[in-house]
């Protein structure tokens, strides 16, 4: 689904923490010298964290420029048929620019996907393995530090804070590689595979890293979010009938305040009945329906009103006794949209009280 809005738009600030799980790296010898073949290091669960910097251009499209740190500690390797002591870690930093995309499925959170290109500078420190009740010595690589580019992948979803505009809580998955993961340990002795001592070269042919982290996002300069607008003040409705009153209905056609036969013919039974009944007054409510404007349809309601009175007059009620009120479109009978000539709404209530 498209995105059509957005919760970022204009510059922006993240921050994000989290777990780093790094795969096994495999380690290749070099060719050129004859040692033994392929090994990997195994890692525990690191850490992961990135601050970045970003704008929102609208429909959902963003960018954004991040600084990264991830460090994992060994905890295994092989192959080996004999068990292993092992230690060091791997340190990687550097930057990333990402390009990422805001979803809105209409729901109070927003997916997010991203692809970002950057590079990092591997560090490991210490690395080394040895046989269990082997002599401890040098068995491996003290520090070294190389450059890699490296590209990544980015899942999320944001969850806006409603107290606070321009503020989100993130939770995101990343995936991040490196195109040439190649760790030189050209002229560095690895006594641990090489008894002899003679130097060797190894390189790593792999890094990948699945990152989970928490995070908090906040859209710089955002206006506060607007209050809910105000309930406008209805026109008063009619007074409420007494259970004892009568009430009488006159339709009208459209645009018209003229009477129809029909229409002489209720106001006729009106005028009889208050006769008829004990009556303290009498009100005559003029209405229409949502066509034509509030105001031109003000007065309609009054004139077609004052024709029903002027009939009751003629018909032998006082004048005395008769109020007359113009409520335009409010107080439809029938609720309809703006616009919809609706017969039922052209009418004039007399109501015999």
């Amino acid at each position: 689904m498209l995105a059509h809005a957005q919760p970022v738009v204009g510059p922006y600030v993240s921050l994000g923490a989290g777990i780093n799980l790094q795969q096994d790296e495999i380690v290749a010898p070099d060719l050129e010298i004859p040692v033994a073949g392929d090994h990997h290091y195994s890692f525990d669960t690191g850490f992961a964290g990135q601050a970045s910097i970003g704008y929102g251009f609208g429909y959902g499209l963003r960018a954004e420029v991040e600084g990264d740190y991830f460090t994992d500690s060994i905890n295994g390797h092989g192959p080996s048929d004999v068990p292993q002591v092992v230690g060091g870690k791997e340190q990687k930093y550097g930057g990333m620019a990402n390009v990422l995309y805001d979803i809105d499925l209409g729901l109070p959170v927003y997916p997010y996907v991203g692809v970002g290109l950057g590079g990092q500078a591997v560090e490991h420190d210490n690395f080394y393995s040895r046989d269990v009740g082997a002599r401890p010595g040098p068995t491996g690589v003290n520090t070294q530090v190389h450059g890699a580019y490296a590209y990544q992948g980015i899942a999320g979803v944001a969850f806006p804070v409603p107290i606070v505009s321009g503020l989100s809580l993130t939770l995101e998955y990343r995936f991040m590689g490196l195109f040439n993961p190649v760790g030189p340990y050209g002229e560095v002795s690895y006594k641990g595979f090489n008894p002899v001592g003679f130097p060797v070269a190894r390189n790593f042919s792999n890094d990948l890293n699945h990152s989970i982290l928490l995070g908090v996002r906040y859209a710089l300069w955002q206006p506060p979010a607007p209050p809910p607008p105000p309930v406008p003040n209805a026109a008063p409705p009619p007074p409420a009938a007494p259970e004892a009153a009568r009430t009488y209905l006159v339709f009208f056609d459209w645009d018209r305040a003229d009477l129809s036969e029909r229409a002489r013919q209720i106001i006729a039974t009106a005028a009889s009945a208050s006769t008829h009944v004990q009556t303290t007054r009498i009100e005559v409510n003029g209405y229409t329906d949502l066509s034509g404007t509030a105001a031109y349809n003000q007065r309609l309601s009054v004139r077609r009103a004052q024709s029903v009175e002027a009939e009751l007059v003629r018909d032998g009620v006082a004048a005395s006794e008769i109020g007359i009120h113009g409520y335009g479109e409010s107080h439809p009978l029938v609720p309809t949209a703006p616009g919809v000539r609706e017969p039922q709404n052209r009418r004039v209530e007399i109501i015999l009280h």
